[in-house]
């Protein structure tokens, strides 16, 4: 798919270094990376190099105006130790998406899924191969302009890297509701995947680990009513028989690991409702004992379970995880499809 990419592999892997189980998620990193550069109107120069720091000028645009965006997304071993990619050209899609709110470059298909798959082939090696571990790959773009000015930059640096990782969350979370702050507010970059939107967030979580919870729920910045996201997670509620997850009205994440549960949602015969939910909604179908599951989606969390929710003081308790039939389903649903263990019906892997 691109074949004039430069290989300059290391001569000093760390791969036999690493304890394969115990792996921090995001601390350890494969070998390589790949990197492109947006220069005079076109993507060029695609080279794979060893995994190492990257010199920069201080006066690039990205440091100083925020055109920065990525993607996250997994690579797992079939039963026969094989390699498999979930949904790359999903993350494609999304990160153009991205790119155009920013006011940079769309990233073709031959040079994101291209340098992708040249990446993985080089350091595949790198896949785990131990049950609930995967390699988590993240694909970046940010603006190389050498210019203190507000403009939109003109030159660009895309970069893929990876790292093995176990589980994001290793226990149910406890969350809090944001009733100070918000994360996006109408026509902004709440649907984006900008590095800005995580940095917004990153001092009322401080606050909320400092009282003892995992993460917050945000609600949306018009009303403070209605429940959005939650830090790295899109959020589901079962209530009753139904999965209630916010619409995605432009100040949510579109996340592909939520579009895989709606969709396998629908093949399973779960009754699924998209649309605007009130966090007063939750409380009434909490003191009706109807609320019966609650759960956040992601590439890093994958499925993770809640275990309570606090908002003005009062909290939520729960059922127990191994109650929750629904979320369980659908989460070794998708564990097989990307896992390889049962066909794949949509289209989503692909074989490396």
């Amino acid at each position: 798919m691109l074949s004039n990419i430069k290989v300059t592999r290391t001569t000093k892997s760390h791969f036999d270094q690493v304890d394969w189980d115990n792996i921090p998620f995001g601390k350890v990193f494969s070998d390589h990376m790949f990197i492109a550069d947006f220069i005079d109107g076109k993507w060029t120069y695609p080279r794979i190099v060893p995994y190492e720091p990257i010199p920069m000028s201080p006066a690039i645009s990205a440091l100083h105006y925020g055109q920065s965006i990525f993607e996250g997304l997994k690579a797992y071993r079939d039963p026969q130790g094989k390699p498999l990619l979930f949904r790359p050209e999903a993350n494609h899609k999304r990160m153009n998406k991205s790119a155009e709110r920013l006011c940079m470059p769309a990233i073709s298909k031959e040079f994101f899924l291209g340098g992708l798959l040249a990446l993985l082939k080089e350091d595949e090696k790198w896949i785990p191969k131990k049950a609930g571990y995967s390699l988590y790959i993240r694909p970046f773009m940010f603006a190389i302009d050498e210019y203190v000015g507000i403009r939109p930059s003109e030159s660009y640096r895309f970069i893929i890297f990876t790292c093995p990782v176990g589980s994001y969350y290793n226990a149910p979370l406890n969350v809090k509701v944001s009733d100070n702050y918000v994360r996006a507010f109408p026509r902004g970059t709440g649907y984006a995947k900008v590095a800005g939107n995580y940095a917004a967030g990153m001092l009322p979580l401080k606050f909320a680990r400092q009282e003892g919870f995992d993460q917050l729920v945000w609600l949306d910045g018009k009303e403070m009513k209605y429940v959005e996201e939650s830090g790295t997670m899109n959020l589901f509620f079962q209530i009753g028989d139904s999965l209630v997850t916010p619409v995605a009205e432009g100040t949510i994440l579109e996340g592909i690991t939520r579009d895989s549960v709606l969709k396998l949602s629908k093949e399973l015969n779960i009754k699924v409702e998209v649309r605007k939910i009130s966090i007063e909604e939750v409380f009434e179908a909490y003191n009706k004992g109807k609320l019966l599951d609650a759960f956040g989606t992601g590439t890093a969390a994958t499925i993770a379970p809640i275990q309570t929710i606090t908002y003005k003081g009062f909290r939520m308790e729960l059922p127990p995880v191994e109650g929750r039939a629904i979320s369980q389903k659908i989460h070794k649903a998708l564990d097989a499809i990307r896992t390889g263990e049962v066909a794949d019906e949509n289209g989503w892997v692909i074989r490396l």
